[in-house]
């Protein structure tokens, strides 16, 4: 079994504009720099085998920030936010309500969320067996955890998308072997 902690990226600009990023290397805030080093803090007396993050900018700059050089921090492309495509950067109140029609088809030129999942249990096969007994931080996007959510806790992507988000400091998971 691996014990999983998510936690979020740091806040970007993106956010405080209110704009999807999706793929878009959307950059940490002031802010962002800020909820990164609060997240070094809350884990400085913790210990993990590992520390994985999407490749996207907001994602490896809040490990960066927060850790250093203290664990090691692997990026990964299967721990990306979904690519909204057209929508990109698009205002977050235009797609948010688009999301429950890109469960299975992708968004234009795009991708899927059934896509992100399967991005997703790829990846968590792979740790399941390589990271077997050890515990890592994997810090990433919505799509990231909606991964987390159906793959080990058996929830429904039309649940998951449908329910707003609501930040927390920390989601713990516990992953048989895959």
């Amino acid at each position: 079994m691996v014990n999983i902690v998510f936690e979020s990226h740091g806040t970007t600009f993106d956010n405080e504009n209110h704009l999807s990023s999706g793929w878009n290397n959307a950059k940490l805030s002031p802010r962002g720099e800020e909820n990164a080093r609060d997240l070094g803090q809350r884990y400085q007396e913790q210990n993990f085998d590992a520390i994985f993050c999407s490749d996207l900018e907001r994602s490896y700059k809040t490990a960066a920030i927060a850790f250093g050089d203290k664990f090691k921090i692997i990026q990964d492309p299967r721990l990306r936010e979904c690519n909204y495509g057209d929508l990109t950067q698009h205002p977050s109140s235009e797609v948010e309500p688009e999301k429950i029609k890109h469960i299975q088809i992708p968004f234009p030129n795009g991708e899927s969320y059934k896509q992100t999942n399967s991005r997703m249990r790829e990846f968590l096969e792979e740790i399941s067996k390589k990271y077997d007994g050890k515990k890592v931080l994997l810090i990433g996007h919505r799509a990231t955890q909606y991964g987390l959510e159906c793959a080990i806790n058996g929830k429904n992507l039309e649940d998951l998308i449908s329910t707003p988000f609501v930040w927390q400091p920390g989601w713990t998971y516990k992953l048989e072997i895959i």
